[in-house]
């Protein structure tokens, strides 16, 4: 569900024209709908209203500080895998007792300015970085929590570099090294280790995987507890997929529905830390472009957004639906052609579809490139010394700019 829709074959965001957007703050532009993300949260948070988690929005999907602001405000946690996210978080204004710190490559001067925040959890992914925060803790005289990450060793439906719950991903611990960590938590004196975290990947479009891992958890937080150890919190983390062609994935109900009953088996608290499924269709990128340029063997339109303001498809092969902003459906079928879709970078690897088809395609018309509101602008870069794009949200017919475009000054403002 989203809220990008033609009107009059003109395409839309809520009631806002992306036409007339494009011409106020320019092109590369991320357009943003604040109904569509808000909704998305409310369904995941309504589908598992039994249960009542602490719904963590995951914001390495999208750290736009409005964005963050707008989920704060509806009463969700945030999160993070890093000191700037962190900042960032803080900045949102979510409480500190409503973040959660994972990532396996936290540093030292990270961990301490997250416990003297103090951060409701860590979710550790080694020994090593068990024993760090222990040491942290005990120098600031505090005692913290922490959550032990599993590798459940599920493979996801999706792509490798997005699977993170198998044995041969960097994520996690096992389950034997784990089940020790527990039964010797009195050797960790500043830790609270009262919490299990799993996370099996990103772009899950069933529940079979979902379902075999948390089996897998609940059955030795069950264990565990038959030795002692009380596990007051289960993170489940995110992965819910969503629609970027023809996948059909699961909707939150559907989802909450093959998980419910495995989850009321145990009595710990839980925590969701979506991400995707909150903030990828809320976000379009518009792009004009600039020149068509035709081969004996393709059709290349040339658009000023490349690879550097929308790396998926380059990163993995990612499909993402084109739109042209303004429609021409009402065109002879025999004007239909063939383009790739390519970006400025000067890198053979640098385009946003291939293949697509378009109605009467010419130089200066706009496109629409759906679903880039998570892992859009979140990875955007400088490649080829390009200026990252500006960023408005739309609510109702009102327009904000929540991120200013670039100068050439920002570019070399760090630079001595």
């Amino acid at each position: 569900m989203h809220d990008f829709n033609y009107k009059h074959n003109n395409l839309y965001c809520e009631a806002v024209s992306i036409e007339k957007l494009a011409e106020k703050y320019g092109t590369p532009l991320y357009v943003y709908s604040r109904n569509t993300l808000i909704s998305h949260y409310r369904k995941i948070k309504e589908a598992f209203g039994s249960i009542s988690p602490l719904i963590c929005y995951s914001m390495k999907a999208n750290s736009n500080l409005s964005i963050c602001k707008a989920l704060v405000k509806e009463g969700a946690g945030l999160d993070i895998v890093s000191g700037g996210e962190l900042y960032r978080a803080l900045k949102a204004g979510v409480s500190p007792k409503k973040i959660v710190y994972a990532g396996v490559g936290k540093t030292e001067k990270e961990i301490e300015t997250a416990i003297k925040r103090r951060i409701s959890f860590f979710n550790v992914e080694s020994i090593p970085e068990l024993r760090l925060i222990n040491k942290v803790a005990g120098t600031l005289g505090t005692q913290q929590k922490v959550a032990i990450r599993i590798n459940p060793d599920v493979k996801a439906k999706t792509h490798k570099y997005i699977t993170t719950g198998h044995g041969e991903n960097k994520f996690g611990i096992d389950f034997e090294t784990a089940g020790k960590i527990f039964l010797e938590r009195a050797r960790y004196k500043n830790l609270n280790i009262s919490g299990i975290h799993m996370h099996i990947g990103s772009q899950i479009v069933d529940s079979e995987p979902f379902i075999k891992a948390m089996k897998r958890v609940v059955g030795f937080i069950k264990y565990l507890e038959t030795h002692g150890a009380e596990i007051r919190w289960l993170n489940i983390g995110g992965g819910l997929g969503i629609i970027y062609s023809k996948e059909r994935p699961q909707t939150a109900k559907e989802y909450a529905s093959a998980i419910l009953p495995i989850l009321k088996k145990i009595k710990a608290n839980i925590i969701m830390e979506p991400g995707r499924f909150i903030v990828g269709n809320a976000g379009v990128m518009v792009t004009r472009v600039q020149y068509i340029k035709e081969t004996p063997s393709k059709n290349f339109a040339i658009v000023d957004a490349g690879m550097n303001d929308l790396i998926r498809p380059s990163l993995y092969g990612a499909y993402h639906e084109i739109l042209p902003v303004r429609s021409h459906s009402y065109l002879n079928s025999k004007d239909v052609r063939v383009f790739d879709v390519v970006g400025p970078i000067c890198e053979s690897g640098d385009f946003l579809g291939k293949d697509r088809k378009f109605v009467g395609l010419k130089e200066g018309d706009l496109l629409s490139v759906m679903g880039i509101g998570a892992y859009g602008s979140s990875m955007a870069s400088n490649y080829n010394s390009r200026l990252r794009a500006s960023g408005v949200m739309v609510d109702g017919s009102k327009v904000k700019l929540i991120r200013r475009r670039e100068t050439y000054e920002d570019l070399i403002r760090a630079e001595l």
